[in-house]
């Protein structure tokens, strides 16, 4: 049994005793009385400070032997944006379980990526979070299963092996060990639940998942920073949603994204090849746009500048656009260098056409996108047969990206060091600080990357009687650490306001 309690317990109780869900998802209320463990937020009286232990993961929760609460779900929230604040091996780790490292590599996989032994991860992630990767794996598997229970019309048998798990009895006993019940149970409490409280049913083929976020979100300024750099054929927007393809561990997929269509959350409709994805597609959106995000604690750091101050005010709750895939983002950024947003969208589209693959006949929709960006083998081989035009340095540049990617020579996921990432990037030519800069910003979620090189991050800065000089500017916006990435988007919309032809792709 686990027993490790790794939080404040006199703040923790504060914030439950309040129904605080700004700390949702970052820790959970394990009460020793009923062996059930909560979100902060949790409807019911809060129980007596004596009788309750507070931990990091649900998973150190059910290692110690508490299954979840029924009535506040504590898995159905944001996740914590602790993760991206740390780069060390335990935030590495959670973002690579997240993303179904475990199920598809096993736990010598997941230690392979992040360069330990599979024993100094194990007691890594058991001295930090209170669980090692196996239980933080099945915590996740089982936060899988519950949403496909509850959302699918999936057979539980089919459930079972989509989420991960080796056996339909291994499903049906962690099931009944997290949640207190089998998984049938599950089903049928959430077809008895208000309708304003269930996730609607998906069209024939597809899913429909409910993403919570924590509030004040800002979908407007994330629709329009897609709407700019949308590929054509591979994403588009309109109104309030996005809709892209994507490439997935088992299989291709498409999502639509309805960002304002309900309060609290984003709405998801998934169409995948094999169910499977269902766990990692999940993820990849969340950090795509940024859900685990903790806006009132970004708010409040950059509100406190009083530059900066109006900003925050006139758009709470801004997000740092991520990325679904890592590779396509470091292709689109190379494209990017030194040219207009448009004209490094119609690069893009370009390139899409030229080598992209199409979807297949059944996951299209009749007005949706309908082709696959190009992966990076099919990349380095078509920019080897067919060079691309632009300037030389930037195909060059372009050529040896793709070919280390195809490699493997070079890995771009969200478990990367930052500053390793960083490294080998600049070591790659015709690729410097400023694009390994934005990589980190965009496929590791690092909150606190100024691009202080940036021409329109500058522009934005002199628009608002700030610095204009890299140097200067760095100075000034030390205390905007750790969240200058979202200073920097601020910056950005400052200089698209000011002087709407800044050329850097941001």
């Amino acid at each position: 049994m686990v027993d490790v309690v790794l939080l404040d317990h006199d703040t923790c109780y504060r914030a439950v005793s309040a129904k605080d869900a700004r700390f949702d998802g970052q820790f959970v209320t394990a009460v020793r009385t009923t062996r059930i463990y909560c979100r902060p937020s949790c409807p019911v009286p809060p129980p007596k400070a004596r009788n309750v232990d507070f931990l990091r993961t649900a998973a150190a929760a059910q290692a110690a032997g508490y299954r979840a609460c029924r009535r506040c779900l504590p898995d159905a929230v944001p996740g914590s944006p602790e993760w991206n604040l740390r780069a060390d091996a335990a935030g590495r780790a959670m973002r690579l379980i997240a993303d179904g490292v475990v199920e598809r590599e096993g736990v010598p996989g997941l230690a392979g990526r992040l360069g330990y032994s599979t024993r100094q991860l194990g007691r890594i992630l058991s001295a930090e979070l209170g669980a090692g990767p196996l239980a933080l794996a099945r915590a996740q598997r089982a936060h899988t299963a519950r949403i496909l229970v509850e959302t699918t019309p999936l057979g539980l048998a089919d459930i079972a092996f989509a989420a991960g798990f080796g056996s339909v009895r291994q499903f049906n006993d962690t099931v009944r060990t997290v949640y207190g019940v089998p998984p049938s149970q599950l089903r049928a409490e959430a077809a008895r639940r208000p309708a304003c409280h269930r996730t609607p049913a998906g069209p024939p083929g597809a899913i429909t998942l409910r993403l919570p976020y924590r509030s004040p979100f800002d979908p407007h300024g994330l629709l329009d920073h897609l709407a700019q750099r949308a590929v054509d054929r591979v994403e588009s927007v309109e109104g309030g949603r996005y809709r892209r393809t994507l490439r997935l561990p088992h299989g291709p997929a498409t999502v639509d994204l309805d960002l304002t269509a309900r309060p609290g959350a984003v709405l998801a409709t998934l169409r995948a090849t094999d169910p499977r994805d269902v766990g990692p597609a999940v993820y990849r959106l969340r950090r795509l746009l940024d859900l685990d995000s903790d806006p009132q604690a970004v708010d409040a750091v950059l509100g406190a500048d009083p530059v900066l101050a109006p900003l925050v005010a006139a758009t709470p709750g801004i997000r740092l656009a991520g990325t679904a895939d890592p590779a396509e983002t470091a292709v689109r950024t190379v494209l990017g260098q030194q040219v207009s947003v448009a004209a490094a969208r119609t690069a893009a589209t370009r390139l899409a056409a030229s080598l992209g693959a199409p979807l297949p006949a059944e996951l299209r929709a009749a007005d949706g996108p309908d082709l696959l960006f190009p992966d990076p083998v099919t990349l380095a081989e078509g920019l080897t047969a067919s060079p691309p035009g632009g300037p030389a340095r930037r195909a060059q540049a372009l050529r040896g990206l793709c070919a280390a990617l195809a490699s493997g020579d070079l890995a771009l996921d969200a478990g990367r060091d930052p500053a390793a990432l960083r490294a080998e990037l600049c070591a790659l030519p015709g690729i410097g600080p400023w694009s390994a800069g934005y990589l980190a910003m965009r496929v590791l979620g690092d909150p606190d990357e100024l691009l202080a090189t940036d021409l329109a991050v500058r522009r934005g800065a002199q628009a608002l009687g700030l610095p204009g000089d890299a140097s200067s500017l760095t100075g000034r916006a030390r205390s905007w650490s750790p969240w200058r990435s979202y200073a920097a988007t601020h910056l950005w919309r400052a200089a698209v306001s000011a002087a709407p032809t800044a050329r850097r792709n941001t």
